[in-house]
């Protein structure tokens, strides 16, 4: 036997479940429920806001039922209109989260809509802190203002990283900006600004191995025990082979002489093969560029092209004294590593080889001739070797002219 008196929530669900099943009759859920027919009729009847029939519970408790139902149904209604308008704005919203921060766009979307919907709805929606968002509002004219700034610093960025042939990274571009005039920049926010724009330098490439000791040749001394620098212009050098692949033909080499102490590529050759030659070219390059290279140490591994009799004969008519380090060691010759391996991702750019022996030598010469020029170099503070030198001799003179 049923119950007398069912709770509103009993009615409540019987009433839902007789509008969920559209087949249904009235008695077939009164009679699944266990209730009476007329009981049920009564309950579907109360809660469209009729007057239950004459078989209904007592006026005043079927009027108590009824008005619970309806304040149910009320507020299942309402309900169910703030998930649909959380659902439309959470769609809208969506499409402000397509890129960059999604934390401000979410700002954005509360600025824009909120005369619709209210800050406060917006922002439990989105998940934000009012007062976050208050202030997100308040800073929006200085926050403008250095995205103006940034904007003008970033065309920048791209001129320079052009005028570098897509080569510089934060701190040579920092270096030129500085150079530049405007506003001023440190390193940590050009390198932010670059990655937002989509901005880098060439990264490093695999070395490929050039020397070849001659085993049975002299062996000169170590000279330079790997201190890499040098007190004056034309007091030290180092030189090195290093390997330009060509696509579908025979390789260049390409043989250096730098100064340590400005980093100056004193004297340069290129060739088709690596025999000594090739390091003779470079050497008296740099001694025409020079003058004269008497007293000067040049360092160099131990290749065959550096330990002939051929290029020791050289060095002794330049007055140069050769120096050379452990064998099969390329710390002691890091100074003309690195040379190679800059020029080399430099210009190749990730790439395996030049497309031909002209586009090599063109990219080489313009390379090496800016390199000297233009290309700034984190030991001498940025600047170029030619700049630094020139600053040097600047200093040099105006301390004997004070004397």
């Amino acid at each position: 036997m049923g119950m007398k008196h069912y709770p509103a929530e009993f009615k409540a669900d019987a009433v839902a479940l007789y509008r969920s099943r559209p087949g249904a009759t009235i008695k077939s859920v009164a009679g699944d429920l266990g209730v009476n027919t007329e009981t049920m009729r009564n309950w579907i009847r109360a809660a469209d806001g009729r007057r239950p029939g004459a078989h209904s519970a007592p006026p005043a408790a079927s009027q108590t039922g009824g008005d619970a139902v309806q304040a149910e149904l009320a507020a299942a209604r309402k309900r169910i209109r703030e998930l649909e308008e959380e659902r439309d704005i959470l769609r809208k919203a969506a499409r402000y989260f397509g890129d960059g921060d999604a934390l401000v766009n979410r700002y954005q979307f509360v600025d824009d809509h909120q005369r619709r919907h209210g800050v406060k709805r917006l922002c439990d929606i989105l998940g934000l802190a009012r007062s976050s968002f208050y202030y997100w509002r308040r800073t929006a004219s200085a926050r403008a203002a250095r995205q103006t700034v940034e904007a003008g610093i970033a065309a920048r960025i791209r001129k320079v990283h052009q005028d570098s042939d897509g080569t510089y990274g934060a701190p040579r571009i920092t270096a030129e900006l500085r150079d530049e005039g405007g506003p001023v920049v440190n390193h940590k926010r050009v390198a932010r600004i670059m990655r937002s724009i989509g901005l880098e330098g060439v990264r490093l490439r695999r070395r490929h191995r050039t020397t070849v000791a001659d085993q049975t040749a002299a062996k000169a001394p170590d000279l330079i025990g790997r201190d890499f620098t040098a007190a004056a212009v034309n007091r030290k050098y180092v030189g090195d082979i290093t390997y330009l692949p060509v696509s579908g033909a025979k390789p260049l080499y390409l043989a250096t002489v730098i100064d340590l102490a400005s980093r100056r590529l004193a004297g340069w050759a290129i060739a088709d093969h690596m025999r000594t030659e090739l390091v003779i070219d470079a050497l008296t390059a740099a001694e025409r560029t020079r003058g004269n290279l008497t007293g000067a140490i040049m360092h160099t591994d131990h290749g065959s092209q550096y330990s002939s009799r051929a290029f020791a004969e050289l060095c002794r008519s330049a007055g140069v004294r050769q120096s050379m380090g452990a064998i099969g060691s390329s710390a002691d010759n890091a100074a003309a590593e690195s040379f190679n391996a800059a020029f080399k991702r430099e210009t190749l750019k990730g790439r395996k080889a030049w497309s031909s022996e002209r586009e090599t030598r063109l990219d080489a010469f313009r390379w090496l001739t800016r390199y000297n020029t233009r290309r700034r170099h984190s030991r001498l503070g940025q600047r170029s070797p030619i700049a630094y030198e020139n600053a040097v001799q600047a200093a040099a003179t105006t301390l004997t002219q004070a004397a």
